[in-house]
C-alpha cells in the first residue's frame, strides 16, 4: 500500500504549459486568425470568384450599348476541279482563299436593358454573399479559437484537480502512518488522483486536438495555440430592437436573400424581351484570293435586320416559366428569413445577456466552492471532517471552475454569433492588452 501512494505521489501530472513549451506551438491573436482564415476558406474564395464572375458579366452588359460583336476569319478551300473564283471570274481556280470581318449591332433590344439591370442585381447578389461567407468563416474561426481557450483553461484545472488530490494524499498518508485515519482515506484519494490523472490525459488530447483544429483553418500545417484575449463587458452596446432592424437592413444573410430575390426578378424581366422585336445591323468585308491573306478582291456588304420571334417550340415559354419559379422561390426565401432573422436575433441577444449572467454566478460559485474546500482541508487535517467531506470539495470546487470557464467562452460564442447576424462587430477589441 505504501509503495502505491509512494508511486502516485512521484507521478507527474502533464499541464498545458508544458505541453505547449515542448512543441514550441505558434500562437495567435484572434483577429490574425480571422484575417488568416478567410484566405484558406474554400466558401469564401468560391464567393469571391462570383464577385469576379458578376462583374465581367455586367462589364459585357455594358459596352453591348457601345460595342458591335466583331468576327474575323480565314478560310482555304482546294476544289478536285477548277472552279468559279471570285477574286479573278475569267480564271477559274482550284485553290480559293477567303477572308472575312463581321460586325452586328443591336440598335435596339429590350434584353439590352434587361441584362444590364440582371448583371448590376448578381453583383449585388455576390457582394453580400461574400459578407455572408466572410462572417460565417469568422464565427466558425472564433468557435475554434474559443474551443482552444476553454481546453486551456480546463486542463488547467485538472492539472489543479491532481494537484489538490496529490496534496491530499500526502495529508492522509501522514494521518494514517499517525493512526488518526484509516487506509481507506487514502484509498478513496488514490482513486480521486486517479480519476484527476486520466482527466487530464484526456484535456490534453482535446487540447491537441482543438489546436490541430485551429491550426487548420488560419493555413498552418501543424498545431496552433490561441492568445487569451481581452475581458468584454456585460452588456451590449445595442439594444434588442436595434439589433433586429439592424439585422433585417444591413444583416449579411437577409442582404444576400433580398440581393437573390431582386437578381431572380430581373432574370425573369430578361427572358420576357425576347417577346419583342430586335432591330440590328450588320456589316461584311470579304477578301478573296488563291493565297494566303487574300487581296485580289474586296466585298463589302451592310446588312439591316428586324427579327420578330413569334415561336420556337415552346423554349422561350419554358425559359420564362422557369424564371418566374426562380423568382418566387427566392421571395418566398426572402420573407421566411425575415422570420428566420427576428428568431436568430432574439436567441442570440438573450443567450449573450445568459451567458453574461451566468458568468458572474459562476465566478460566485468558484469563490464558494473555494472557502469550502480550504474550510474542509482544515477540518480534515483537524480530523473534525472526513475524507468524503473532503473530496466532496475537491470535486465541487473542480466543477464550479469549469462551469465558469463554459459560461465565460459561451458568452463570446453567442457574442460572435450576433456579429454574424448584424454583419458588423459590436466590440472593436477582444484582444487582450
Amino acid at each position: 500500500m505504501l509503495l502505491l501512494l509512494l508511486a502516485l505521489q512521484s507521478t507527474p501530472v502533464p499541464s498545458a504549459d508544458s505541453v505547449s513549451a515542448a512543441d514550441s506551438i505558434p500562437r495567435i491573436t484572434l483577429s490574425q486568425a480571422i484575417s488568416r482564415a478567410t484566405r484558406f476558406d474554400p466558401e469564401y474564395v468560391r464567393a469571391l470568384g462570383q464577385i469576379d464572375d458578376a462583374e465581367w458579366g455586367r462589364r459585357a452588359a455594358m459596352l453591348a450599348f457601345f460595342v458591335p460583336s466583331v468576327e474575323l476569319g480565314l478560310d482555304q478551300t482546294r476544289y478536285s476541279q477548277s472552279f468559279f473564283n471570285p477574286a479573278d471570274p475569267a480564271n477559274p481556280t482550284r485553290t480559293l482563299v477567303v477572308g472575312r470581318a463581321s460586325a452586328n449591332y443591336e440598335i435596339f433590344s429590350l434584353r439590352k436593358f434587361t441584362e444590364l439591370s440582371r448583371t448590376r442585381a448578381d453583383i449585388n447578389s455576390a457582394e453580400a454573399g461574400e459578407l455572408e461567407q466572410r462572417f460565417r468563416a469568422a464565427l466558425e474561426t472564433e468557435s475554434s479559437y474559443y474551443d482552444v481557450l476553454v481546453n486551456q483553461e480546463l486542463a488547467r484545472v485538472t492539472g489543479e484537480r491532481a494537484r489538490r488530490a496529490r496534496q491530499g494524499l500526502g495529508v492522509a498518508r501522514a494521518r494514517v502512518a499517525s493512526g488518526a485515519a484509516v487506509q481507506t482515506d487514502s484509498l478513496q484519494l488514490v482513486l480521486e488522483l486517479t480519476r484527476a490523472q486520466v482527466e487530464s490525459l484526456r484535456q490534453q488530447n482535446a487540447l491537441r486536438t482543438a489546436q490541430l483544429e485551429l491550426g487548420r483553418r488560419v493555413g498552418a500545417s501543424g498545431p496552433v495555440d490561441a492568445v487569451p484575449p481581452a475581458s468584454l463587458p456585460s452588456g451590449l452596446p445595442i439594444s434588442l430592437p436595434d439589433a433586429l432592424r439592424m439585422a433585417l437592413d444591413q444583416g449579411p444573410q437577409y442582404r444576400a436573400a433580398r440581393a437573390n430575390e431582386n437578381s431572380a426578378e430581373a432574370a425573369l424581366r430578361a427572358q420576357r424581351g425576347d417577346y419583342l422585336p430586335v432591330l440590328s445591323i450588320g456589316g461584311v468585308h470579304q477578301r478573296y484570293d488563291t493565297e494566303i491573306f487574300p487581296s485580289a478582291s474586296n466585298v463589302n456588304s451592310v446588312t439591316f435586320s428586324l427579327t420578330f420571334p413569334l415561336w420556337n417550340n415552346g423554349q422561350r415559354e419554358i425559359q420564362v416559366t422557369r424564371a418566374r419559379v426562380n423568382r418566387d422561390v427566392a421571395r418566398t426565401i426572402r420573407e421566411d428569413l425575415e422570420r428566420v432573422v427576428r428568431r436568430d436575433v432574439n436567441t442570440s441577444y438573450n443567450d449573450y445577456q445568459t451567458s453574461a449572467a451566468s458568468v458572474e454566478l459562476a465566478s460566485v460559485g468558484v469563490t464558494v466552492a473555494t472557502q469550502n474546500y480550504r474550510m474542509q482541508e482544515l477540518r480534515y487535517r483537524s480530523g473534525a471532517s472526513t475524507i468524503l467531506d473532503l473530496l466532496d470539495a475537491q470535486v465541487n470546487l473542480a466543477q464550479a471552475e469549469a462551469d465558469l470557464i463554459r459560461a465565460r467562452y459561451e458568452a463570446r460564442l453567442a457574442l460572435a454569433q450576433l456579429e454574424a447576424i448584424l454583419g458588423r462587430r459590436l466590440f472593436t477589441n477582444k484582444e487582450a492588452p
